[in-house]
């Protein structure tokens, strides 16, 4: 029999299966500076030490999605090796921040089976969850991802699409133990905006724009040990380029959102996220957000924001979502909806 790891293809997926996931990582500040030379970042909290000891935070921690980049690549060698995308998110929580010496784990559950109507490829759900070396959750998060078949001739499987909440509900977002936002500091974090001065609605263009290399992105992916083909193998492709892995889109949106949204310091829950459309080098990445809507924690100084982070192809400045149609508008890439903790 072989002894190499050739992925699993969609029928080898049950439902309710679980899968432990192999190669626990261990998050260093390595991974804090790398971070920084990839993506334009400048949240204050994961940037300085001294203002997350200001807001109740000892532990320095890493940007959230640091651990979710680490989480996920965990499950692409068992999950979407031999993909075709990655469609989308929901529920996905931040339980704890990850702090650099945690280890994470991550196992997934197959929750939903679908074929598609080719025959040639299928959509498989599941739901992981990391955890850290204390058996402490981390990070949960439900995501669905096109797979090859080996063959086009096998069975398909009873379809079950899941059930997934549109949004993750106010009263189970969870603070941070010790979050205290009420001698925050304005001046050194960038902005002066609270979580009152934004109302539903509300448009923010982040103006600045970062194009795509090749280099860029495939060592971002690397560093998060995600070894799908598509995003390094120009042969995974008939057109023969390597898809930017849509996690670097996350991170690149998320970090051009700065500009306007300085004081979002903190990501609680990802609700929803769609990968619209591939994204190659070359492209250049703009980004723009719409307020979904506020809610109060119990946290003191705190308040939370529902976002919608739009990433586009090119700068749209009038942040146009979707058509006539109702179909997403040209150039969109990602649409990623998510709340982050912000200054009340």
């Amino acid at each position: 029999m072989s002894k190499i790891n050739a992925g699993n293809f969609f029928e080898d997926f049950t439902l309710g299966q679980v899968i432990e996931h192999a190669t626990p990582r261990t998050v260093t500040e390595g991974d804090r500076a790398l971070y920084g030379a990839l993506y334009p970042t400048r949240f204050a909290v994961p940037s300085s030490a001294e203002f997350a000891a200001s807001v109740g935070l000892s532990a320095h921690p890493v940007e959230e999605l640091i651990g979710f980049h680490i989480a996920f690549g965990k499950t692409v060698p068992d999950v979407s090796l031999n993909a075709v995308a990655n469609l989308g998110y929901a529920e996905c929580r931040f339980h704890r921040p990850v702090v650099p010496g945690d280890t994470l784990s991550t196992r997934s559950e197959v929750i939903g089976l679908k074929q598609n109507s080719n025959g040639r490829t299928g959509v498989v759900y599941v739901r992981s969850t990391a955890t850290n070396q204390r058996g402490e959750v981390a990070i949960e998060w439900a995501r669905w991802v096109m797979v090859h078949k080996r063959s086009a001739e096998s069975p398909a499987p009873a379809t079950v699409v899941p059930a997934l909440a549109a949004s993750v509900e106010p009263a189970d977002l969870v603070v941070p133990a010790g979050l205290d936002f009420s001698s925050y500091d304005f001046a050194a974090a960038g902005e002066p905006h609270r979580h009152g001065d934004y109302e539903v609605g509300e448009r923010i263009d982040h103006v600045d724009g970062v194009t795509l290399t090749d280099a860029e992105h495939m060592m971002a992916t690397r560093l998060w040990q995600n070894t799908a083909k598509v995003h390094f193998n120009t042969e995974a492709r008939p057109d023969g380029r390597r898809l930017v892995y849509g996690g670097h889109i996350i991170s690149l949106a998320r970090a051009l959102s700065f500009n306007g949204l300085a004081n979002a310091q903190l990501i609680a829950a990802i609700n929803a996220g769609s990968h619209v459309a591939p994204a190659f080098a070359g492209d250049t990445v703009h980004a723009w957000s719409e307020v979904l809507d506020t809610a109060e924690t119990p946290a003191p100084g705190v308040g939370a924001l529902r976002l919608r982070l739009v990433a586009t192809r090119g700068r749209d400045e009038s942040m146009t979502l979707r058509d006539d149609q109702g179909a997403y508008a040209d150039g969109v890439l990602l649409d990623l909806d998510y709340w982050a903790l912000v200054p009340r």
